[in-house]
């Protein structure tokens, strides 16, 4: 019996095939329901057995196939060999699908895994990289406000410290503690401290403070402020000790420094140097003492030189008279000699009076030096020398100022040589090139007048002050000679100096300019002329012995003469006269009339309606601005009182002439 294998062969592959559709419907199935649940392993691990399943399936199917072809072809033999490993390579297959199976699902979903922590490390990374840029934006922003902050500290700092370089009064601070924190520059000068050796030290170390008249140490201003908590001056005549020694005086206020919540956290100083604003207190306060001395001693000059002028006028009438007996006339000259130097006393304090400009005239020098010093060292034991060129220039001084000048020093050199001595008087020409070393005010030509004794000398810490007013290392002393003297030489646009060695004498130096006429002159001996012709004269003068003497000395002169008191009557008389034959000729008058029109509104009044008429000034206050400048007030001259005689007569001849 021939059996046939192909029916065989196709029921195997149809039975092959349904298993493996059968199989792969059922891994579809497991595949879906795997799918509803993700997360769920059993899903996919179930899922990939019945994947192997469906392998195995195939691969067994696949083995009858193989089976059944070789036995259709009679090759058992083949059969026989490969039968034996024929469910082991099923087997093997099944578990290798699987095996397979699980790796690459396992794989697969750490991949998956990888892919979703790539994704959410990737997010996480997004994230943070704009909270990165979002944080760095704003730190950028927050660096840009502190630079700014930075740079506007910088600013405040390096304002703070131009201001404290600027301000013109010493700044220091310090801590709780009293040590210095800082200090700026007027402070390193006025104290003598740097900043870097002044840091952290105690304030009393560095800001050493003294009473000026007690010597005594003052309390520690912040130690005050501290303990006060409020601003506080510092008394009055406090010195600064600075580093090497040096003594000033300063005005000083101290105030407590708080922060926000106004706690005192430290100590401000402010303080300056006033010791030239105190000096110049001082010597405010004396100018107006001596200005006061002034106006009561322009009083009494006026009074005493009506005084003066009856009796030098007196002196001069009588000392007239051809008949005179010597021994009398020589009685009666130094009676005038002596008169008119006490007309010169009264000016001495003058010179310091409001106005007090001198009244100069071109005259000999040593004619000024010699009377003077005669004057004083009459009956002394001490004697005098002159050193004088014989070309000597003329100067152009006020006589009695510049003597009271030669007198002052004089005197000084007189006392310095208790026991006797002599003084040398040199006078030397200087052209204004020769002696630089000195200042002189004006680019002019100066006669030089050296004063030189032989006494104690004058200490050296204290010839700085000799010219100062009301300083006197003598007992009975004003302290106002060499102070009167200085100022009449500065009026009079010259110079004074000292030099001086303690017991071996003092030099004063004096620049006086010369006058316009330089040549030496011949001197003249002067008399009393009489007029050169006669004249009807007005005097003006509230005093009535005045107005007696001038009528006698006129009268001797020849002159019609005119007694009126005051400006208004003045001016009434004169208006009468021009209407006649015989008008005024020239009018005296008196400066000041107490409660009436005085001679600077009268002459206004007379030239108001004789703008020729000749008009000569008098007063006791020789050195009234009016005195010094009477042609730029309308009047033609000037005369002192008290009249002399030759004066009076020299004027009215000029003004005549």
């Amino acid at each position: 019996m021939i059996f046939s294998w192909l029916p065989v062969i196709w029921v195997d592959v149809v039975g092959s095939s349904v298993t493996l559709v059968l199989s792969l419907i059922c891994a579809m199935y497991s595949w879906r329901w795997a799918k509803k649940k993700q997360g769920d392993t059993f899903r996919h691990y179930l899922f990939l057995l019945t994947l192997s399943l469906a392998f195995f399936a195939v691969s067994r199917s696949f083995g009858h196939l193989v089976k059944q072809i070789l036995l259709f072809y009679e090759m058992k033999h083949i059969w026989k060999q490969i039968a034996p490993y024929s469910g082991s390579f099923n087997t093997a297959t099944f578990i290798i699908v699987f095996s397979f199976s699980l790796y690459f699902y396992r794989s697969y979903k750490v991949h998956l895994e990888l892919e979703l922590h790539k994704d959410n490390l990737e997010k996480l990374v997004e994230e943070r990289t704009a909270e990165l840029e979002e944080k760095n934006i704003s730190l950028k922003s927050e660096i840009l406000e502190r630079k700014q902050a930075e740079n506007a500290l910088a600013d405040e700092k390096e304002r703070l410290a131009v201001t404290l370089r600027s301000i013109g009064d010493g700044v220091v601070t310090t801590d709780m503690d009293g040590h210095i924190i800082l200090m700026n520059k007027i402070a390193e000068e006025l104290t003598g401290y740097p900043q870097e050796e002044a840091f952290n030290k105690p304030l009393p170390e560095i800001f050493h403070i003294i009473n000026e008249r007690t010597r005594k140490r003052c309390e520690n201003p912040a130690e005050k402020v501290l303990s006060s908590g409020e601003v506080i001056d510092i008394a009055r005549h406090t010195a600064l000790i600075a580093k090497d020694g040096t003594e000033r005086s300063i005005a000083d206020s101290g105030a407590p420094i708080r922060d926000k919540e106004s706690r005192i956290i430290g100590v401000v100083l402010v303080f300056r140097d006033v010791t030239e604003i105190n000096k110049m207190e001082e010597e405010l306060l004396k100018l107006e003492k001596l200005e006061s001395v002034g106006v009561l001693a322009g009083g009494i000059a006026h009074d005493f030189n009506n005084i003066l002028a009856a009796i030098l006028g007196n002196i001069d009438l009588t000392l007239f008279d051809a008949n005179l007996n010597p021994e009398t006339r020589k009685l009666l000259t130094e009676a005038k000699k002596a008169s008119v130097r006490a007309k010169d006393l009264t000016q001495q304090l003058l010179t310091f009076s409001k106005g007090g400009e001198p009244v100069k005239e071109t005259t000999s020098l040593l004619d000024i030096i010699r009377d003077s010093t005669q004057f004083v060292l009459h009956g002394s034991n001490v004697s005098c020398k002159y050193h004088v060129p014989d070309d000597l220039w003329f100067v152009e001084v006020d006589r009695g100022q510049t003597s009271q000048v030669v007198q002052n020093l004089i005197i000084n050199a007189k006392h310095a040589m208790p026991a006797g001595g002599i003084i040398n008087i040199t006078c030397e020409n200087i052209l204004h090139s020769d002696d630089e070393s000195v200042f002189l005010p004006q680019k002019n030509n100066y006669v030089r007048v050296s004063i030189s004794d032989s006494g104690v000398g004058i200490p050296e810490n204290i010839i700085d002050k000799i010219f100062d007013p009301y300083f006197s290392t003598k007992q009975e002393g004003s302290g106002l000679g060499l102070a009167i003297s200085h100022s009449i030489i500065s009026k009079h646009d010259g110079h004074i100096s000292v030099q001086s060695k303690l017991g071996e004498g003092t030099t004063f130096t004096t620049y006086l300019p010369v006058s316009v006429q330089k040549q030496q002159k011949e001197k003249r001996k002067e008399t009393i002329d009489s007029a050169t012709s006669k004249a009807k004269i007005m005097v003006m003068d509230d005093e009535e012995m005045v107005r007696d003497v001038a009528k006698a000395m006129l009268t001797s002169l020849g002159h019609d003469v005119v007694l009126v008191q005051d400006g208004a009557e003045a001016l009434k008389i004169y208006k009468e006269h021009s209407n006649t034959d015989n008008p005024i000729d020239i009018v005296i008058m008196d400066l000041t009339i107490p409660g009436g029109i005085g001679g600077e509104d009268a002459v206004k009044n007379i030239l108001a309606i004789d703008q020729n008429a000749k008009v000569i000034v008098s007063s006791g206050y020789s050195n009234d601005p009016i005195m010094a400048n009477c042609q730029e007030y309308g009047f033609e001259a000037a005369v002192i009182k008290p009249y002399q005689l030759q004066e009076l007569t020299k004027v009215i001849n000029q003004v005549l002439s």
